[in-house]
């Protein structure tokens, strides 16, 4: 078959948060390059908002538990896909693929690479591309344009923060303990900031609502906009601020995604693993005197060794001296 004639293309990318928000710029070019393609989406219930309202795709599937995924399947074997794009590349994705018995493109995971940083800090992946870029590489002759990420937010979603005010974001929360800055290091930052005349206001999904709301306690007049993974409700908010202060997390990218300048705290993990935001201004601040950085590439639930110097070595001063200058620059 010529792709040129491609008439519909399912995109297969079941999480996370952060991971799918990162295909929107796939999804843009590859919309540009098929532009009367139906272009379909394959996502976990969890993770649906990501995409929910993405104008370059037809119809989004989504599922909870693996026996709504092949009665999905089946739906989608309906469809007679041109090809399939497996953006995910575990094993349900290439069962799904499978069993759809289409043309495929995969995305190529690093997964050598990345096994060899973790354990030998080794670096081939210095020189490698963002995942956005590489994502687009998947499927032969798509083009990068000058955009950066994307997420469609309902008109009726309305923030009630005001717009004169200086605002700065916090957002504390990580899956993973190491990758999340200590909670009294914001605390100290957050004081800072409301110091020199900036409004704090805190967000975070369900997961995060207990450090959400001891930040606020820590903070002089703070506000907890954390939510029960209400992404619409937290991104219109965000596009509020000024800048966001987070970890390496999905909220980074749901930041990035509605271009708010961010400044990203990297603890065991480290920017070429590809996730680094994405598309607006930004500043990385990570610990490169250790040498046992990166532990891991997705983070783990304790420091392996007892210290967890790559996060506390990065003291509130110095990340406030360090937005300051940030700052400046916007």
């Amino acid at each position: 078959m010529n792709l040129e004639n491609a008439k519909r293309i399912l995109v297969i990318r079941f999480s996370s948060l952060g991971d799918i928000l990162l295909t929107t710029l796939f999804l843009r070019v590859l919309k540009k390059k098929f532009p009367t393609a139906k272009i379909d989406f394959l996502v976990r219930t969890s993770f649906v908002d990501a995409v929910k309202f993405n104008p370059n795709i037809e119809q989004v599937f989504f599922w909870q538990m693996d026996v709504e995924l092949d009665r999905t399947v089946e739906e989608l074997k309906l469809n007679e896909y041109d090809f399939v794009v497996d953006l995910q590349n575990n094993f349900r994705s290439k069962k799904v693929v499978k069993k759809l018995s289409k043309k495929s493109y995969s995305f190529n995971k690093p997964n050598i690479k990345k096994f060899l940083l973790v354990n030998t800090k080794l670096n081939f992946l210095k020189n490698d591309k963002s995942i956005p870029e590489r994502y687009v590489e998947v499927v032969p002759e798509l083009k990068l344009d000058n955009k950066g990420l994307e997420l469609f937010i309902p008109d009726e979603i309305k923030s009630e923060l005001k717009s004169d005010e200086d605002i700065v974001g916090l957002s504390p929360g990580a899956f993973h303990y190491t990758k999340r800055w200590p909670i009294e290091y914001y605390a100290e930052l957050g004081n800072k900031l409301t110091v020199e005349g900036f409004t704090i206001v805190i967000f975070g999904g369900k997961s995060d609502g207990e450090i959400c709301n001891d930040l606020q306690n820590r903070v002089t007049g703070s506000l907890d906009l954390s939510n029960d993974n209400q992404l619409f409700n937290t991104a219109v908010d965000m596009k509020k601020c000024k800048l966001i202060v987070c970890n390496d997390s999905g909220l980074m990218h749901t930041a990035t995604s509605v271009g708010v300048p961010v400044v990203s705290i990297f603890g065991s993990t480290v920017q070429e693993f590809g996730f680094a935001p994405f598309g607006v201004k930004n500043l990385i601040i990570e610990n490169n005197s250790l040498n046992c950085r990166p532990c891991s590439h997705i983070g783990k639930s304790t420091c392996k060794k007892k210290h967890f110097k790559c996060m506390t070595e990065l003291t509130p001063q110095l990340i406030f001296d360090e937005i300051k200058g940030f700052a400046k620059k916007l």
